[in-house]
């Protein structure tokens, strides 16, 4: 079995004095391919954010690659662990090939120049991604499912064996969604990095990951394969309302079947 690059046990976190996150456990395996889904309000994001330690603190331990996360120094992590979060519709003001670059930040001192193995790996990260086309664009210009893809660059480019996306395929049309999700699986199977992904769309997360974590409320609803999360009772002390399943006509796995309203 491939080594453990993320193991949880028993976390806990809160803000404010509100309890988002309850003894929350998951291991993540080098090469895996694990979704997190629940309802809104879930804590999805917040445990995001603290595999990232953009929140810090919390009850329970966070381990990356055999070492707690408070171990790491911020660029030190940066080595491990790439997060592209979730679209906010704000723009920042640089072209494709300054934003990307910026991806390499853990790798430069706060003077030093990009060197040839850097625009190297900007150049392979922009090529993966088919955004070596935008190169010389804002990403204000972009498209939503463009821009996307350059966040997912810039994320390749820091070369991390882990990356943590919050909902990336949000605000994106089917065409452009697909384009994600077959994205993040080749940069899966052919890389063989590490994808941790929140999204709400379980049909996508039952046909792209191996592993399922499903959060009701701050706490573990369902934690293991994937195909064993299509059950109508798991599915329905999730998310408190009945799904109707059926097989997907390609893949043979079972999905959620569309609803009239």
């Amino acid at each position: 079995m491939n080594k453990v690059v993320i193991d949880i046990e028993s976390f806990s976190f809160g803000i404010g004095g509100k309890e988002i996150l309850k003894d929350v456990s998951l291991t993540v395996h080098e090469g895996d391919y694990a979704s997190i889904v629940g309802p809104n309000g879930a804590g999805k994001t917040t445990l995001l954010k603290c595999l990232s330690r953009i929140h810090k603190g919390g009850r329970g331990t966070i381990a990356v690659a055999g070492k707690k996360l408070e171990k790491y120094s911020q660029k030190e992590l940066a080595l491990k662990v790439g997060y592209v979060p979730q679209a906010d519709g704000r723009h920042a003001p640089f072209t494709v090939r300054e934003f990307v670059l910026m991806g390499r930040y853990p790798y430069l001192g706060p003077f030093s120049p990009p060197g040839p193995s850097d625009t190297a790996a900007v150049r392979e990260a922009m090529a993966v991604t088919g955004t070596l086309q935008f190169s010389e664009r804002f990403l204000g210009t972009l498209s939503g499912g463009e821009r996307q893809k350059v966040y997912i660059a810039a994320a390749l480019a820091q070369q991390a064996q882990v990356l943590l996306l919050d909902e990336p395929t949000t605000f994106l049309d089917p065409r452009h969604a697909s384009d994600i999700y077959r994205l993040l699986a080749g940069i899966n199977r052919e890389r063989g990095v590490t994808i941790i992904s929140v999204t709400h769309d379980i049909n996508s997360a039952v046909l792209t990951s191996r592993t399922i974590l499903a959060l009701k409320a701050g706490a573990v609803a369902y934690c293991g394969p994937a195909e064993e999360f299509m059950k109508e009772d798991i599915l329905q002390g999730v998310y408190e309302k009945p799904f109707s399943l059926m097989r997907h006509p390609r893949y043979g796995r079972t999905i959620v079947a569309p609803e009239v309203p």
